[in-house]
């Protein structure tokens, strides 16, 4: 895996039909820490050819890998989950360094994937047929029964994103080599340190030569020769909503599982437990400095509690760790992943600032690191109403009443998730009713998980649901092979 460390840099290779490859271009990706722009290490830049080597040798291991029995199957997912935690230390190391996040963070992200992994494994074991009588349906006798089994669809382009480079590399790996597919894993260029090294758990764990591969390279050069190759034949994603756009344009014929992004809101009613609501409010929307789809984006409350919720909320962003992660273990708030993130998210801030919204917090920015941020007053003619920022701002807009928060929270392009605030169980309901997303939070912050619950968004957040049981159906497909009796009578 490794051709050597030194001083912290790594360069890795892809795995590639069981070996462990560089490119035979002999070019490299290189990959600097978020934190201090250090070099972390370095990734082949695969070719269009050496792409194709790759499906060629996926496709040919499917053809024996789905006949393998399901508790085999399992049997390597086990023992991945236990070979990860072993290696906690070591991911955890890598991770910090590679997407500056903080180590309770990464550590977390680890054992709840290896808690993932074994789940996919006991899910699969589960995962029964159907026989159906014919005579169930009018017009029919009793001489026709169809036995359902489900099928894998064979190759399966898995691109996971940068900020879960573990967690959502291994909830796309898992549900399909479970199901009897191969994957071809093409993580985020800053997450690919992560993701081969998850590629590397995986084989450590025994997965067969060519069920589980990995691709890394530019994307200008074969973002776009992959999705399309015509050996895929299932695409589960994890990006912005920019690039799935895309993706599901180019595509033609190929079913899509995808994550896409977010503009989460948090609707706090007047009966609202506001120290409750302050807290996980807060807590969404700046842990690793904002940079989750499921991050809360926007908080849209009642004019009535709205000035004692923006002092609470106002007095924990004050108090947010803000830094180095590998300096300080559990730290709020971190460089962002690149400038143009930063640029981007300080673009919004002074728009928003030009316009009017009332800063109460922050507002800086030293290198990539954006201070937390909170705006108030906050209306909809302002970006940073509607554009998500992947990054440690939030405003406050205040609403009226319910029915004018469920309008603006509806009124956005984006579905993936909202949170309700209320101690009325009746006025919940009604809100969750009437909002057009994947997932309501009642009284919680926006997150992803438990990891069997379904998770999916609607609109431009998304196509397809996830959560292991519905990902192993969704990369799965049923077959009906109908008996026909022979009445000898």
């Amino acid at each position: 895996m490794f051709s050597n460390i030194k001083d912290q840099e790594l360069i890795f290779r892809n795995l590639i039909n069981g070996n462990w490859t560089n490119s035979k271009s002999g070019n490299f990706i290189e990959i600097y820490s978020p934190i201090d722009n250090r070099l972390v290490g370095k990734v082949p830049a695969m070719t269009t050819e050496e792409v194709d080597y790759t499906f060629e040798s996926a496709r040919k291991a499917q053809e024996e890998w789905k006949n393998t029995p399901i508790n085999k199957r399992a049997e390597v997912l086990y023992k991945a989950a236990d070979i990860l935690e072993d290696k906690v230390e070591d991911l955890t190391n890598i991770m910090m360094l590679e997407i500056g996040k903080d180590k309770k963070s990464c550590e977390s992200e680890i054992l709840r994937t290896a808690d993932f992994i074994r789940f996919t494994a006991d899910a699969s074991k589960s995962l029964s047929g159907e026989s159906i009588p014919g005579d169930s349906f009018p017009g029919f006798k009793r001489n026709k029964i169809s036995v359902v089994t489900r099928e894998p669809l064979g190759v399966v382009l898995a691109i996971s994103p940068f900020n879960y480079p573990i967690n959502l590399a291994a909830s796309k790996i898992a549900p399909a080599i479970v199901a009897g597919n191969t994957v071809v894993l093409k993580p985020a260029t800053q997450g690919s340190l992560c993701g081969l090294y998850l590629a590397k758990v995986f084989e450590e764990a025994g997965v067969p030569a060519g069920v589980l591969n990995t691709v890394t390279g530019k994307g200008s050069e074969i973002g776009d020769y992959i999705v399309t190759h015509r050996d895929v034949d299932f695409i589960n994603f994890t990006g912005s909503t920019e690039i799935g756009t895309r993706i599901s344009k180019i595509t033609s014929m190929v079913p899509l599982l995808m994550e896409l992004g977010g503009k989460d809101a948090a609707i706090v009613l007047e009966d609202a437990d506001l120290d409750l609501t302050a807290s996980n409010i807060v807590s969404g929307a700046y842990s690793y400095s904002g940079q989750r789809c499921t991050a809360v984006k926007r908080v849209l409350v009642v004019d009535k509690v709205a000035d004692a919720l923006v002092e609470k909320i106002k007095e924990k962003v004050e108090k947010l760790s803000i830094g180095n992660p590998l300096e300080i273990d559990d730290v709020n708030i971190v460089p962002l992943i690149n400038s143009k993130a930063a640029d981007f998210v300080v673009e919004l801030i002074e728009e928003a600032k030009e316009k009017g919204a009332k800063l109460l917090v922050g507002g800086n920015r030293e290198g990539n690191l954006v201070y937390p941020t909170l705006f108030d007053y906050v209306t909809t003619d302002m970006r940073l109403a509607w554009e998500e920022p992947f990054g440690p701002v939030l405003p406050i807009i205040r609403v009226k009443d319910k029915d004018e928060a469920i309008a603006i929270a509806n009124e956005s392009k984006y579905g993936l998730q909202s949170a309700v605030f209320t101690e009325n169980i009746n006025e919940a309901f009604y809100v969750a009713d009437r909002l057009e997303v994947g997932t309501v939070q009642v009284n919680n912050k926006t997150e992803r998980g438990p990891d069997h619950f379904p998770f999916l968004g609607v609109k431009a957040s998304g196509i397809g649901t996830q959560g292991i049981k519905y990902s192993i159906e969704a990369m799965t497909r049923p077959k009906a092979t109908i008996i026909n009796l022979i009445d000898r009578k």
